[in-house]
């Protein structure tokens, strides 16, 4: 595990593409983007064999267009492209067991949603709200499945995938439960208006990409797909928002007149969708992010490609015609945002959780004595040198102990070490990209009382002209 509800799984998968490619932006994006796509396919398998043709390629155009989808898919914080990934492989299998009856499948089915839960614990969530949709609208076929055989071949498939997850919490007397659950129901009703932003894909502005009156130095369009991206924002006002909420509206709205199946389909994948959200709605510290939100994908779209096609079939051609243009309408002003992002993203840069000036950062430690120690005051730096320098510096946290209310004597022999040895450097956010202010003060105060003085090594800008980062040491 490397967090009480994180596993190791990511790191073994990209552990090989590392050692052979070597570490940089490409090889840490592609293979999660690679998995991306591979679960839209895996999501118009499990719609064909559910819902059928028409519903797959319905729900495959407006995942496929969907922005946020693909950015946490490619840029994988939180993480949530093998969740995806594993879900829907776990989905189609059991879908594929129900068919054919075969323990194969059933027992892949426990394996991957087993992987999923080590990968993220916060699996449970879907897995729970699948269940529970299915057990609710389709009760009698699967009694009819359960016997004790297949109910051991899955539990134990399930126990074998989430194997280091059971292991963690048996030596850990449940460290993923604690301390990851707080109920506050308080923040119910702005996490439901923040679902409703993750609908229509404008939930990472501002947070991803940084904003024009943000940026002293925006760039000019670069290339011919630069320029065509920032002339498609221009002719259609810089759109922030897709009509696909609208469009889950309206599919709801249709659902009944989508057929006795696909009604049930529905009333399952909403099911699923409600317990899902609710809990990750009423825990303290999740729901109100998008890597949170998103992880209730596709079932969104599972729910507007099975109306849709139901009630394609129901009306005939003038339903045929509807549909057609009512999904291309919101599969295009889908990709429309999608193209937003990449236009800001071109002009503004990132905004402070996703800032380029990490690689000037990592360029001027890379010339520093092979003795000095960085010491990260604030979150997002420690992880980022180690990884683009492949382990080679020497990176340690430096809040930890000057982070506490009360500094014990241990704290501050430690502190008072590392601030007068000359090999030790302090790396700091400016103002305006600080995620914990306070910590470089509380440091600066007591190295004074210390005597030690601060003295800036150098500032570091990102591409835009904000500088992001100030580098310190000591002196007497």
């Amino acid at each position: 595990m490397l967090m009480s509800y994180l596993g190791a799984l990511k790191s073994i998968v990209l552990r090989p593409v590392l050692v052979t490619f070597g570490v940089g932006l490409r090889t840490v994006r592609e293979p999660m983007l690679l998995a991306g796509v591979a679960s839209l396919w895996l999501f118009f398998l499990l719609l064909r064999r559910t819902a059928g043709n028409r519903a797959a390629y319905i729900g495959c155009a407006l995942l496929a267009c969907d922005s946020l989808y693909l950015l946490t898919a490619c840029f994988d914080w939180g993480p949530v492209a093998l969740q995806h990934l594993l879900l829907l492989g776990g989905a189609l299998a059991l879908v594929r067991f129900f068919h054919t009856r075969g323990n194969a499948a059933l027992f892949g089915s426990g394996i991957l949603f087993g992987l999923a839960l080590w990968d993220k614990a916060l699996a449970v969530w879907i897995l729970s709200g699948l269940a529970a949709g299915g057990l609710l609208t389709f009760p009698r076929q699967i009694i009819q499945l359960v016997t004790l055989r297949r109910a051991a071949i899955f539990l134990l498939a399930l126990v074998i995938g989430a194997m280091p997850l059971i292991l963690y919490n048996m030596t850990s007397k449940g460290g993923t439960l604690e301390g990851n659950f707080q109920k506050n129901t308080a923040e119910i009703p702005s996490k439901g208006l923040f679902l409703i932003n993750t609908f229509s894909g404008d939930g990472l502005f501002g947070w991803m990409t940084d904003e024009d009156w943000h940026t002293p130095q925006p760039h000019p369009p670069q290339g011919a797909i630069g320029r065509a991206s920032a002339a498609i924002s221009a002719v259609f006002q810089h759109p922030r928002h897709s009509f696909f909420f609208y469009a889950f509206v309206l599919a709801l709205l249709a659902a009944p007149f989508a057929g006795a199946t696909q009604f049930r389909l529905i009333l399952w994948a909403l099911i699923a969708l409600l317990v899902a959200w609710i809990q990750m709605a009423m825990n303290q510290n999740t729901g109100g992010s998008v890597h949170h939100t998103i992880l209730l994908w596709p079932l969104p779209q599972f729910i507007v490609a099975t109306s849709f096609a139901g009630v394609s079939y129901r009306f005939g051609r003038a339903g045929i015609r509807a549909v057609a243009a009512i999904v291309v309408v919101v599969a295009v002003s889908g990709a429309l945002v999608t193209n937003e992002y990449y236009a800001m993203m071109a002009r503004d840069g990132g905004a402070k959780s996703w800032t380029d000036a990490i690689f000037p950062l990592s360029q001027y430690l890379r010339r520093q004595p092979p003795t000095t120690w960085a010491f990260a005051l604030d979150w997002g730096i420690m992880d980022q040198l180690r990884l683009l320098e492949r382990g080679k510096l020497h990176v340690g946290i430096g809040t930890d102990q000057i982070s506490k209310p009360e500094m014990t004597p241990e704290d501050k022999t430690y502190v008072r070490a590392i601030v007068a040895d000359p090999a030790s450097v302090f790396i700091a956010h400016t103002k305006d990209f600080e995620f914990f202010p306070g910590n470089l003060e509380k440091l600066t105060q007591f190295a004074a009382e210390s005597g030690y003085r601060r003295e800036t090594l150098v500032t570091i800008p990102d591409g835009f002209g904000r500088t992001v980062y100030e580098v310190y040491r000591f002196v007497k």
